[in-house]
């Protein structure tokens, strides 16, 4: 599997060329165009993290109840992928560390990725966040994507986010939720700071650079009231 990302970062796609009998799993709508001798199934992925049971899950989170599965028969051929929205795209190779992702941040993987539904606590919910996240382990390649650009984090000791602006952190880093330091709770909420992640330990965080509820929240204030046909 060779994997390039063209047009970042606002508008990113992914070529995904696969070897005959190759096949990659992607979210629900991400194909945007293909060779002839692929063959498309809808599943809810087997093994860990799978069946009807890690398709709920994962629809507790935001993700597509139902997954896309990709086959290259016969003959090598190639897929272009993309998010529903707007911004940037992430390969990333799963190996010994795992990933803890922003549920909507994820677009496809190889069948060796496991991706489970991960629990975060109610330190996750009170930020503002879903407190559900998914937990991503196994081998493989993995796609990520993103709202604005991602931009690596390399954190040796603590480093501070914006609860909206991250998309996903290697299992070896822990983190916690607070105000802006230096600020009070009542200063933070004024300022529309909101709250941060403090995160701690040795690994990679990948953040975006736009936070998408706050851009819905921007725009959505500015269209006009929906019109009723009563």
């Amino acid at each position: 599997m060779e994997i390039t990302i063209l047009k970042q970062p606002e508008s990113a796609i992914a070529q995904v060329q696969l070897d005959a009998g190759e096949e990659i799993i992607a979210e629900a709508g991400a194909m945007i165009s293909m060779s002839a001798n692929f063959q498309t199934n809808t599943t809810l992925r087997k093994g860990k993290g799978g069946g009807m049971l890690g398709g709920l899950k994962r629809s507790l989170a935001g993700e597509s109840l139902f997954l896309s599965q990709f086959r290259a028969l016969g003959s090598p051929g190639e897929i272009f992928l993309a998010p529903q929205i707007l911004g940037d795209i992430f390969h990333y190779s799963m190996g010994s560390n795992g990933l803890v992702v922003q549920a909507k941040s994820y677009l496809a993987s190889s069948t060796g990725v496991e991706v489970e539904l991960g629990f975060q606590g109610f330190k996750s919910l009170f930020s503002g966040e879903n407190m559900f996240w998914l937990d991503v382990g196994g081998m493989g390649e993995l796609l990520l994507n993103s709202f604005g650009a991602i931009y690596e984090v390399p954190v040796n000791g603590e480093y501070i986010v914006d609860t909206g602006h991250i998309v996903a952190f290697e299992k070896s880093l822990n983190f916690d939720v607070m105000k802006p330091p230096g600020s009070s709770w009542l200063s933070a909420w004024l300022g529309g700071e909101g709250l941060v992640c403090r995160f701690k330990g040795v690994g990679r965080l990948f953040c975006q650079t736009h936070n998408a509820e706050a851009f819905g929240r921007l725009v959505g204030g500015q269209l006009p009231p929906r019109q009723s046909n009563a």
